[in-house]
């Protein structure tokens, strides 16, 4: 039997058959821009006791390899449906949009076109919705942004914290200014997927009981609450005295149905493995380091990526800096079919500078989240990487679905400088994949080494 079944029972019913173990029944209550449910995500089974099952999105660049015009399009087709659905506006780039989503192709325009009277804070989720999150940022004439983070920040008192029940890293931390959050400004949370809307319900009240407000809006590409889970949005609007919003691109019920245990799945042998040459590209020039480093690496971090607040100004000189390093770092491509790799959070960036790389380049980012793999079309998780990460080698990472032979070379970006005996268990497990040419690309070095190889 295959890993992956789907029966299309119509264009609103869908079952999803994972592993002989698993049943998901999905039934479509919105789809707003009538798009391909195939397009949006597949299925895969999960190692977790908390949640056994996982939509594997086809647009984030997380799981799955993109193209990051795609990943870009997405971001901006949920800031259209906002305008229209929470603002009641007409929004014209949806013509364009629309197109850009379904080929991969990038927009004739990438100007922000949310107008400038819509003033929100918005705030991505980590890990996964740090680029999503910032992309529909990037769509706001008027806003600022920051992205929460699971890492814990030396001499940096975090604002805000929250829980993430189901999630393999649970605690979520908010290091930004206070001012940013002292005032009536509508906060627009931006996550990939509502299955209970927990998460955000932790959020909203975390901020409440601090930053009280009036109006809330959750986005995110997939909302799948049960009608209990939206009562219970409607009880906490009640509590707590405000509106709460909520904005996808597909909502529907889901029901699982667990036949029995899953078994870890075998792995396919790799057939060979290549050596890998290396080397190391500094995009630091073009970045502004902060002055706070994790509690475990003396690099900074950079100030681009949101973790510490945005605003629009900002975010434009950002674009500029991306555009630069997308240059340089073009310039650098031996290979006819690249792979740019984000690591954990640091997704935007990666993403914003591979769409301006050229032809054939593919994005996707490492992640915290174990998956069974099985290689099988239409199966979420066809290949996995499994390694310590070089950041914070106590905590592992994985990266999916590199078929061996496809890619001839690989960008790896960090955020900060790491040392190279901590890539070695990942470099060890790249050979898997017969990719020999990688370049390490750094935003921030290390106190006292700013000299890298060009």
């Amino acid at each position: 039997m295959n890993s992956l079944q789907t029966s299309i029972l119509s264009k609103k019913k869908y079952t999803y058959h994972i592993f002989d173990a698993l049943d998901v029944e999905i039934d479509v209550l919105e789809n707003p821009y009538e798009l391909p449910i195939e397009e949006l995500f597949t299925m895969a089974a999960r190692i977790n006791k908390k949640r056994s099952f996982l939509f594997v999105s086809n647009v984030l660049g997380k799981h799955i390899p993109i193209n990051p015009n795609k990943g870009l399009s997405t971001a901006a087709l949920l800031a259209a449906r906002f305008i229209e659905s929470v603002k009641d506006l007409p929004c014209s780039e949806k013509k364009q949009l629309l197109p850009s989503f379904l080929h991969g192709s990038a927009m004739k325009s990438r100007e922000p076109f949310v107008p400038a009277e819509i003033r929100p804070i918005i705030i991505g989720f980590a890990e996964t919705a740090t680029a999503l999150g910032h992309g529909f940022f990037a769509c706001f004439k008027n806003a600022d942004f920051f992205h929460t983070t699971r890492e814990e920040i030396a001499g940096f008192t975090s604002e805000i914290t929250f829980e993430e029940e189901h999630s393999h890293a649970t605690s979520h931390r908010c290091y930004i200014p206070p001012d940013l959050m002292t005032n009536d400004r509508e906060i627009i949370l931006v996550d990939d997927e509502m299955t209970t809307g927990k998460t955000a319900l932790n959020i909203i009240k975390s901020i409440h009981s601090k930053f009280p407000r009036n109006e809330y809006t959750v986005v995110s590409i997939l909302d799948w609450r049960s009608e209990e889970h939206r009562r219970q949005f409607d009880l906490v609007e009640g509590k707590l005295g405000v509106k709460i919003n909520v904005v996808s691109l597909l909502a529907g019920d889901v029901r699982i149905k667990q036949l029995r245990e899953i078994t870890e799945q075998k792995q396919e042998k790799w057939e060979k493995e290549s050596q890998i040459s290396l080397e190391i590209c500094d995009a630091a020039r073009f970045f502004t380091p902060t002055s706070f480093s994790s509690i475990t690496r003396s690099a900074s971090y950079i100030q681009e990526t949101g973790r510490f607040g945005l605003s629009k100004e900002e975010n434009c000189k950002l674009h500029q800096k991306a555009s630069q390093a997308a240059a340089f770092l073009k310039d650098k491509r031996e290979g006819n079919r690249t792979l740019c790799l984000g690591t954990g959070e640091f997704m935007y960036l990666p993403m914003k500078i591979a769409s301006e790389m050229g032809e054939n380049v593919f994005y996707q980012s490492t992640t915290r989240s174990p998956v069974y793999i099985e290689n099988v079309n239409g199966y979420g998780a066809r290949y996995g990487l499994d390694f310590r990460n070089p950041e914070e080698p106590e905590i592992k990472h994985f990266v999916y679905n590199i078929p061996p032979g496809f890619y001839d070379e690989l960008f790896l970006f960090f955020e900060r400088e790491v040392e190279l005996k901590n890539l070695e268990p990942f470099l060890e497990e790249l050979k898997k994949t017969n990719i020999s040419l990688v370049k390490l690309v750094f935003f921030s070095r290390n106190r006292g080494d700013q000299h890298a190889n060009n």
